[in-house]
């Protein structure tokens, strides 16, 4: 290995180590953690050449630290990798109600890294970033300082205190490991997934909820069976139960059964044809109530077969939604309604 190699991989190590310290340490502690001499570290952490993203904090001990805002990887990508990039960050930014200028950024990087190889997708691509920056509207400070928060500690494996916001107002504290973030494009938030103590458990906020969080010097471990994608493979978005899933079957009208096959709305969905052109549509998911604003959207093209509980809450719903545009319960021998008479009571 040569000087300058030797000397990358020296500057790797340091990073790594200083990402994994968000406090800071000084050239000293360096040196004693990598098991080499002082002096060595100084040849590479000399004060007016640090390397780029290293800082000397004169606050605080002249400790070095890490700068989480500088760019600090490097990586290359394919035309069709770059795609499949944009596509993602186009999905966060229709399906999100906050502004992410982190993600606009990192869609400008690669627009303008494309720029020389092709200009049609490129154009899009600082297109999309420009009109990202601009959704000011939308910009929200504390949702933006706790996910870079969140973000930070869940990297650099440090616990945080959070203050979390409850449905009537209240505000309770508590310290927080992050063991996982997770968009949930239903209702355009993010979530966050960790142990919360108390009470000592694994549970999960809603980013949008935690009033502030600060990053503590206290460290964790992310347990070796924690498995955020068996986690959720159940859930519909989110919500995840450690109870058995439950068998959700609908029945789809005709009209609507061939655009129910176009797209997979679960990964344990199974589907069957009718005789009159119906799609029969099961799946097994952790909480059925979770999925309540998809089946609404469909209106009167789908009916719940089971469970009996979500069928009878949707029977309620329409009753209830009936009522309030000035129709009654049919009380017809079969049960349905046969004119509009029987509908408005004329």
């Amino acid at each position: 290995m040569n000087r300058a190699q030797e000397k990358s991989q020296r500057l790797l190590q340091i990073e790594k180590l200083l990402w994994a310290y968000p406090e800071g340490l000084t050239r000293a502690e360096i040196a004693r953690r990598l098991g080499v001499n002082r002096s060595t570290i100084g040849r590479y952490l000399q004060k007016n050449h640090l390397p780029p993203g290293i800082y000397e904090d004169d606050l605080d001990g002249n400790r070095l630290k890490l700068d989480r805002a500088a760019d600090l990887t490097k990586a290359t990508f394919s035309l069709h990798e770059i795609m499949a990039i944009h596509l993602a960050t186009r999905l966060l930014a229709t399906r999100t109600d906050k502004q992410n200028p982190h993600a606009a950024s990192a869609l400008r990087k690669l627009g303008m890294a494309l720029q020389r190889l092709d200009q049609n997708v490129s154009g899009h691509l600082l297109r999309s970033a420009a009109a990202m920056d601009e959704a000011a509207a939308y910009r929200d400070p504390v949702y933006m300082d706790v996910l870079q928060k969140l973000t930070e500690a869940w990297s650099s494996a440090r616990k945080v205190e959070v203050s979390h916001q409850m449905d009537d107002g209240r505000v309770f504290t508590y310290k927080f490991s992050p063991y996982f973030i997770e968009p949930y494009a239903v209702g355009q938030t993010a979530h966050v997934i960790g142990l919360r103590e108390p009470p000592g458990a694994v549970r999960t906020f809603k980013i949008e909820r935690l009033r502030s969080a600060e990053i503590l010097r206290e460290g964790y471990e992310i347990p070796a069976d924690f498995d955020p994608t068996a986690m959720l493979s159940n859930a519909w978005g989110i919500w995840y139960t450690d109870a058995e899933p439950v068998t959700i079957a609908l029945k789809f009208h005709p009209r609507v059964a061939q655009r129910v096959e176009e797209t997979r709305w679960h990964h344990s969905q199974e589907l069957s044809h009718e005789a009159d052109g119906s799609l029969l549509w099961r799946a097994q998911i952790a909480e059925p109530r979770e999925m309540l604003p998809w089946i609404r959207g469909w209106g009167s093209d789908v009916e719940v077969l089971e469970p009996a509980e979500l069928r009878e809450e949707m029977m309620g719903e329409a009753k209830a939604t009936a009522e309030q545009y000035g129709w009654f319960v049919s009380s017809s021998p079969s049960g349905k309604s046969n004119t509009l008479n029987d509908f408005f009571g004329e």
